[in-house]
């Protein structure tokens, strides 16, 4: 159906743009490290990258991520619908794939790099199990229920000050040694070095004992599944709904909502950005770059409704059929590039030639994911993930690709 593939199509190219958002923010942890890109001090950047820096935290840092993070929430629904029309079993084959993003993002953490999100991924998608055959309106009301209680602890958290937020860390300037440190390393250690370093050196936050490293771990890792929790849901109730079938119908209802979105996301993240210390400056930190987020999607959506110019979308899309490739791709490429086992350019590149490659390599990736489908159906890691969902001791007729992605 023309719909079906206008929304395929859609969800695609959202996903592929999306990456490209990711690639631009992740660009200042490769280059500076976890801690090290706020404190960007310690570097010495001039005040042309000071300006790039405070364009990517405004257009592309935390308002990337969660546009994945929707995109992810609507594929486990239309996945868990074509493996029903398909007569698969519906909960087992999800909760396969999410033991593969579990054991492929400590893989990716573990041997590669600290930023990943394929393990978070994972484990909440356990959870998201139950919500997958709920209704659309139960599915609102959890995010909805989620989003208040999120916004009832920030509130606390600020009447409270941030000095009583911070008594369980150390003085922010403890963290500069630490950036020395791990620039020392990351700039010219072997990759035995940075890995052991990577995974047994922590930074000094409260109590650092082993016990309290993985105490604090843990605390992060909740508080992050339930901060991103929201955006699952929301992702869930699009499917439900169907906001991206017959795009071409609906393209002044996007308009209206990418342009409100867009404007309000930006205007709370600039005050956020530039404002002094304060509930509004918190306020604009939390809300905006979801709203920015959902700003970006009905712009894509918007832009799929103009049937002339879909073709020109096409390298968008080829990137978000490959996306979970091309999310590990752009790691290895990353850190070959600034670790010291490549060409150790870590805090050496600059925020502004940082984006710059990252244009670049994104471009590589366009290029290279349009020519691969045109010999290939999916992407390596995605053949596996699919070969694994599929295995069974059992033989069985081949089973047809599916057509929603793993990301």
């Amino acid at each position: 159906m023309e719909s079906r593939k206008g929304r395929i199509h859609t969800i695609d190219g959202i996903r592929g743009l999306s990456l490209f958002g990711i690639l631009c923010a992740n660009m200042l942890i490769f280059q500076y490290g976890m801690y090290g890109q706020s404190k960007m001090e310690v570097f010495h950047i001039s005040m042309f990258d000071h300006w790039v820096n405070d364009f990517l935290s405004i257009v592309f840092v935390g308002s990337s991520m969660p546009i994945f993070t929707f995109l992810f929430g609507y594929s486990l629904v239309m996945m868990g619908s074509s493996l029903e029309r398909k007569e698969l079993p519906v909960k087992w084959s999800l909760f396969k794939r999410a033991i593969f993003l579990i054991i492929l993002g400590v893989l990716h953490s573990t041997y590669l790099w600290e930023g990943d999100i394929l393990l978070m991924y994972g484990i909440l998608s356990i959870f998201l199990l139950v919500f997958v055959r709920r209704r659309a309106k139960t599915i609102l009301i959890c995010a909805i229920g989620l989003c208040l209680i999120l916004g009832g602890l920030a509130f606390m958290g600020m009447m409270n000050g941030p000095e009583e937020v911070l008594n369980e860390l150390s003085n922010p300037q403890d963290l500069i040694p630490y950036i020395e440190k791990t620039t020392e390393v990351y700039s010219s250690g072997t990759y035995a070095e940075i890995k052991e370093y990577r995974n047994n050196v922590y930074p000094p936050e409260g109590d650092t004992s082993e016990k309290g490293t993985f105490g604090g771990k843990f605390a992060m890792m909740f508080l992050g599944i339930l901060v991103i929790m929201p955006m699952f849901l929301i992702g869930m109730y699009a499917a439900k709904k169907q906001w991206f079938v017959d795009v071409a119908e609906k393209g002044k209802r996007y308009r209206t909502l990418a342009i409100t979105f867009i404007v309000g996301g930006l205007v709370l993240k600039g005050y956020a950005q530039f404002a002094v210390e304060g509930v509004l400056k918190e306020t604009g930190g939390l809300i905006g770059p979801f709203m920015l987020s959902f700003g970006y999607i009905f712009l894509m959506a918007l832009l799929y409704t103009n049937v002339s110019f879909r073709n020109k979308l096409k390298g968008f899309e080829a990137v978000g059929k490959l996306s979970l490739t091309n999310y590990i791709l752009q790691t290895v490429i990353c850190t070959t590039i600034f670790y010291g086992y490549g060409f150790g350019l870590f805090g050496k590149l600059g925020v502004t030639l940082g984006f710059v490659l990252s244009i670049i390599i994104y471009t590589l990736q366009v290029v290279g994911s349009y020519y691969y489908l045109q010999h290939f159906k999916t992407g390596p890691l995605e053949f596996i993930n699919r070969k694994w969902v599929y295995f069974s001791l059992k033989r069985k007729k081949k089973r047809p690709i599916l057509e929603e992605q793993i990301l």
